[in-house]
This record gives C-alpha cells, structure tokens and sequence, in this order.
C-alpha cells in the first residue's frame, strides 16, 4: 500500500519540462487513494495512461487525459479539478464522453471547484493572434488559449466556474469580456450569441459537479481520506520558477498545488517528484542537455516522444543534474519516480550534464537568465543491453542500470525510490 508508506496526502510532480509519466503514476497510486485532484493548468497537459486489456494481456488500452485527473480509470474513486486549474468545458465534455463511450463510469465521480476559471473559444483565437505577434520570439504554445485565460484571471476580468449557477450574470459577464477583447485585439470573428446558447446547455450538465472544493477537502481529510494532488506540466514551465519566458502560465511546482487545491502545506506528507532517465521537451526554449543528432532522433524514436497534446515532436537530452538538483530544492522531493529508464537500453555508453559554466565560470544552479548560452560538463557511464522491461525488483536489473539510478541518485541528492521500466501499470519497480 503506497499510502503505507507515502501517507495520507501525497503531491505528485514533475521536475524537467512536463511529459515525465506523472499520469502513469498518478494512476498507480490511485488504486490506494479515495481523492485524485488537478490543482493546475488546462487541457495543454496531456497525461497518458496505458492499461493492461482485461481480454488481451498482450495488448494494453491507451488512455490520454487533458483535464479530468487519471485516477478517474479506478471505479469508486473521486476526481476533483481545482481553482488553480483553467477549464475549457467543451474539451472536458469531450473526454467524459470518450470514457463513458469505453464503459468507465464516471457518473457522480467527478467534482469541479466554483473558483476554476473558465477558458472559452475566444482564448484559443487569442493565443493564436499573440503567438504571431511575436514573430521569432514566439513561446511554442499549445494554442488551447492557457496564457489568455490566465490573464484574464490576473486581469481581473475572468469568468469563474461558480458564474454557471448564474446564468443572466454569467451571459452579462461573457458579453463584456467579448467587447473588452475586441477592443484590444482588434474585432476578431466570434459569435458571441452563439457561444452563450452552447453554454445555456453546458451549465445544466456542469453545474451538479460545481463545489467548494477547499472545503470539500477539509471534510475529506477530517474523515482520514487519503487525498492524492496531482501537478499538470512541470517546475521547469512555471511562470515563476521555470526558463521564463518560455514557460506556461501557472505555477506548475508546489506553490501551484497549494494555491490550485487549498490545501494547508502542513497537511501534504509527500512530495514525489518525477524525472525522466533523460530530459526532454515540446517547443522553443533553452535546452542545455539537448541531443540535435541521430542518438537524440533514436530516442525520440524509442521512446515514442511526442507530445500528447500537440502530436508534436519532442526534443530529446541527456538527464540533466543541475536541472533536477534545482526541482528538488524548490519543490522540496522527498522521493522520485525515475521513469522511461527502458528507452535507454541498448546504449554503448550515456551521458549525464553535472554541471554548467556561463563565460568560463561554473554557475551553483539555473540560471535566471543566459540558459541557452550554458556549457555543459558530463560523464559518460557503461550502458547496457539487457532487456529490463520484465525486471519486477532493483536487483534484478543489469549492474550498469543500477549503476546509472545511483549515480543520478547521489548527484540530485534525493532518493529515487520508484522505477519506471515500461509504459504499462505493472511495469514499475518499487525500492521500499
């Protein structure tokens, strides 16, 4: 029983640049939690879920979630989408269909905060509008309008799910923020009636799962329910942690699971990070392990990196300490979740990035600034070849494997007590 040994509240995040297999192990550990919760961003997060099919153990069921946390695969289990999060209703819809079209009931399982703010069409056209404005500078966003509807939120001008219980203020609110809009971007083509009458209908099935979902947590723990937090992206994308600008627009470390859940700190019991064995990511941005050659192209390819979202190709690296040290002295990991160490097999040898130096100086961690102008230092350690897909234990994987998880685990200073082998649910090796 994880909860054993991680205890009732549990943090679960990421620490590169997102797509590290937080769903995976978001899904693991909800077998043994009652509450699943998102506390951050939106349908930019695409966490996948592979799960054994119950008629072919040879084949595995692919499940990919933008909004609704994983743990909602698990019958019984309770899954809540936090104030922190940004919620665009018609995406949401879309995958509670999908589910219900593959026999998961969700009926009564799912729970949306009233202070979520709500991204609509008009976000979407935005974003793209603001992406080409910056000509070379661009971010690489999704372009599912994440940026637009938190500036709205810090605007002070965005429409929180609670609004949907008000329907006439809701309409009035909708109808402002349109022409407050137009008036910044120019008169873009949006029926602003149109999209009001598809919400008339949204809000008679949204508004049954509309809660307080701070106190809705409060209750649950006085009850000794065991609640699981899950972070969407990761610390390296945070608006204020992460390689700014090239960032999302939330705190996607455990500043954001405190503000997006309402949870007190004093009550989370374990913060688990995860790391991929390597580091990649989608879209611009500075990348100092990065691999532009045919090995970074092998890994890609091995691995299947492609963003879940987008579709688009990710950008493939050696693991980078520095950038790993920095998640774990900011999120404050007590454990990690090393994950996709398969996709490393095969290698005659690997790298690992240990320190970097800006202008012949070597710098203590991240820098602020100058990210893409780092020299990267490495050791190069003996690979392996043995398959390690079956590997149900830490002795039971090839010496050189086991060599490389302690030397990551000795240069971040943090214990890496889970090990992901394979993209399905059993293929996880515990060290405890």
């Amino acid at each position: 029983m994880f909860s054993d040994k991680f205890g009732q509240v549990v943090a679960i995040l990421g620490g590169q640049w997102g797509d590290e297999g937080k769903g995976k192990l978001v899904d693991i550990f909800s077998e043994d939690y009652e509450i699943v919760m998102r506390t951050n961003g939106g349908a930019n997060a695409g966490h996948t879920v592979y799960v054994n099919n119950p008629t072919d153990p040879q084949k595995s069921e692919k499940f990919i979630f933008h909004l609704i946390p994983s743990g909602i695969l698990h019958p019984g289990k309770v899954c809540v989408i936090g104030n922190g999060c940004v919620i665009h209703i018609p995406t949401l819809l879309e995958e509670l269909k999908v589910l219900q079209e593959r026999e998961i009931n969700t009926l009564g399982r799912l729970v949306i905060s009233d202070r979520a703010h709500l991204l609509f069409d008009y976000h979407m056209m935005i974003d793209a509008l603001q992406e080409n404005l910056k000509g070379k500078k661009k971010v690489g966003t999704t372009g599912r309008g994440i940026g637009p509807c938190y500036a709205d939120k810090t605007s002070r001008i965005g429409i929180r799910a609670c609004e949907l219980v008000d329907f006439p203020q809701f309409a009035s609110h909708f109808r402002e923020n349109v022409r407050i809009l137009k008036n910044m971007y120019g008169n873009f083509d949006y029926s602003v009636e149109l999209e009001i009458e598809r919400y008339r209908e949204y809000s008679k099935l949204i508004q049954p799962m509309i809660k307080d979902t701070g106190l809705y947590l409060a209750q649950a723990f006085r009850e000794q329910k065991k609640i699981l937090l899950e972070g969407a992206n990761a610390l390296h994308l945070d608006i204020d942690h992460g390689t700014y600008p090239y960032v999302t627009s939330s705190n996607t470390g455990i500043g954001g699971i405190l503000q997006g859940s309402g949870i007190p700190p004093q009550k989370i019991n374990t913060t688990i990070g995860i790391l991929k064995a390597y580091v990649s990511r989608v879209g611009s941005g500075p990348f100092p392990t990065e691999l532009d050659n045919p090995i970074g192209e092998k890994i890609r390819e091995i691995g299947y990196e492609y963003g879940s979202t987008t579709k688009r190709p990710r950008r493939c690296g050696w693991f980078d300490v520095p950038l790993a040290r920095y998640a774990v002295r900011i999120n404050g990991f007590q454990s990690i979740n090393l994950t996709k160490l398969d996709v490393l097999t095969g290698f005659d040898t690997l790298q690992i990035g240990v320190r970097y130096f800006y202008k012949g100086q070597e710098l203590d961690s991240v820098p602020a600034d100058h990210l893409e102008d780092v020299e990267v230092e490495y050791i190069q350690v003996e690979g392996w070849k043995e398959d390690i897909s079956k590997a149900d234990s830490f002795q039971s994987l090839p010496e050189n494997c086991k060599r490389y998880i302690q030397k990551i685990e000795n240069l971040i200073e943090c214990p890496i007590e889970l090990i992901g082998v394979g993209q399905e649910r059993d293929k996880l090796i515990s060290r405890f």
